[in-house]
């Protein structure tokens, strides 16, 4: 029998409607339980219900992204009447733990506070008041381990997907010492049951803690601060936390596995890290009309494209009032706003890029969400906005970024632009989203298209592998010659163009599928040795 696996994340992201995710981590979290459920194996989740989820970004008159916030009802879930507590500071916390119903996904299992005056935090995800985000990861991880218990579930396994669910592990361990096991044989028996997914290589990603914090707010669950100390180190660092409360960990692309070997090295008593590259669930991200496409002639699959490209540009012009041309080479770039993604690297050449938008060759539409408490990215956007308003008929910005923009883009753009400044992108799943859609990847060799680039094949790469402090300039260079050089050359060749979608597609579905991710994911990482 394959191990029952509870998977712990922050966030899910099962469909724009329901407010449980940020971005892509959470949109992971989804996919997998919905492939996991698919698939019909042995997988449980455990996360937050956010009463007013993340946020709704707008662009306001100065061009600076503002946030808005609404309450959202308990749609789609079922009460389990289960009900657990948890000591935060001096509180007793009782949450209710809800069931998430509608969406065809593995069961997954949502807390929320009980009473109105702990409501403050489960209100918004990532917080940004650090208080609240242990508070949230004490839900998450203490809450969610009891929780377990109390719906009778008998979990083999702790998947930890980042560091917010470690004090799941803390918990473990001092039931174990409650039961007369001291200390360091129950970390090692703890650690047999965990697992552990690290997800950023940007050292601001990774969360930390004053020790003094977490045992004021009772995050420590009764260890004293040497004991912590050794897991999480002082300041406590999750993902050095879940680095040594695992057996084993993984990286979410190859490249990323090698990067965060580099980067935790120093880590004494650490977790392997392996790599098992992410996914995107088929059902959700490919349009069926691709699918059914893929396999017949060419034309077939060229009137599915230009039918969801027409998609994409009513919806463009539905927002914005701005009418793209169906003709021009249509590019895309929509992620989080992050200064690491580069997302102006396209607009920093304007003597280059002029022509190509004034003769009507290329066109670019852009999207994308900076965190609330971001204040360098959000300047991003605004740069953004700034710059595309000196090109307000070829380039537009589409505000408050979600999971239905995102499937109208991936599957509506003829290219799908990703410029990272390597090795900071760990996987960037969108673009296998485009890939699956016939929408060509023109990236950065960053992430996870080291494995699927094929260049003029499946998509071309930008530049080589090479970093340095020359990085921008020498990747600017090279995305205009790959733009000028291979791209439109081949646009303007529709049977080339047509070999290169059927190319990405095939390597979409084939390589980059949730269903293949969670697959790995039990025979790699759960029942491996």
């Amino acid at each position: 029998m394959p191990p029952l696996v509870a998977y712990f994340s922050m966030e899910y992201g099962l469909h724009e409607e329901f407010h449980s995710y940020a971005g892509g981590l959470g949109i992971l979290a989804g996919d997998f339980m919905k492939s996991a459920g698919d698939l019909g194996l042995s997988v449980v989740g455990i996360g937050l219900r956010w009463v007013q989820g993340y946020t709704a970004q707008r662009i306001g008159p100065d061009g600076y992204p503002y946030d808005q916030w609404r309450n959202y009802p308990p749609d789609a879930l079922t009460d389990t009447g289960v009900r657990v507590r948890v000591r935060v500071a001096a509180r007793e916390v009782e949450c209710c733990v809800w069931r998430v119903g509608r969406y065809a996904i593995a069961p997954l299992f949502l807390l929320e506070p009980v009473d109105e005056r702990d409501r403050w935090i489960t209100r918004r995800l990532y917080d940004p008041a650090p208080d609240c985000r242990v508070a949230q990861e004490m839900l998450l991880g203490i809450g969610g381990v009891r929780a377990l218990r109390a719906l009778h579930l008998p979990v083999d396994l702790y998947h930890f997907n980042e560091g917010h669910a470690v004090f799941a592990g803390v918990e473990l361990i001092a039931d174990r010492m409650e039961a007369g096991v001291d200390f360091r044989s129950a970390w090692r028996e703890v650690r047999e049951r965990i697992v552990f997914t690290t997800h950023t290589p940007v050292p601001a990603g990774n969360e930390i803690h004053a020790i003094h914090d977490l045992r004021r707010l009772g995050a420590g669950c009764e260890l004293v601060g040497a004991e912590l100390r050794e897991i999480g180190g002082d300041p406590f660092n999750m993902t050095v936390a879940g680095l040594r409360l695992a057996r084993r960990a993984n990286a979410v692309s190859r490249l990323h596995a090698e990067t965060a070997r580099a980067m935790w090295a120093h880590v004494d008593n650490a977790a392997p890290i392996i790599a098992i590259t992410n996914g995107v669930h088929r059902g959700t991200w490919q349009d069926p009309r691709v699918a059914a496409a893929a396999d017949a002639g060419a034309e077939a699959l060229r009137q599915a494209r230009r039918q969801m490209k027409d998609e994409l540009l009513a919806e463009v012009a539905t927002r914005t009032g701005v009418r793209l041309d169906s003709e021009a080479l249509t590019i895309g770039f929509a992620r989080r706003a992050a200064t690491y993604k580069r997302p102006d690297l396209l607009l920093r050449s304007p003597e280059r890029l002029a022509p190509l938008l004034k003769e009507r060759r290329i066109q670019l539409v852009f999207s994308g969400k900076a965190h609330p408490a971001d204040h360098a990215g959000k300047a991003v956007v605004a740069l953004l906005v700034e710059t595309i308003r000196q090109w307000p008929e070829s380039i537009v910005f589409l505000e408050d970024y979600d999971m239905g923009l995102g499937r109208l883009l991936t599957r509506g753009c003829d290219v799908w632009l990703n410029t990272p400044r390597r090795p900071l992108e760990a996987s960037g799943t969108s673009g296998m989203k485009a890939a699956m859609n016939g929408s060509l990847h023109l990236s950065i060799l960053d992430g996870w298209w080291p494995e699927g680039c094929e260049h003029g094949v499946t998509g071309w790469a930008i530049g080589d592998d090479r970093v340095g402090q020359d990085q921008d300039a020498r990747d600017l260079e090279a995305l205009y010659k790959t733009l000028e050089h291979d791209v439109l050359p081949a646009w303007a060749d529709p049977e080339a163009w047509t070999r290169l979608m059927r190319a990405s597609i095939r390597m979409g579905t084939e390589r980059f599928s949730a269903d293949r991710m969670v697959r790995e994911y039990f025979d790699r990482l759960y029942t491996a040795p």
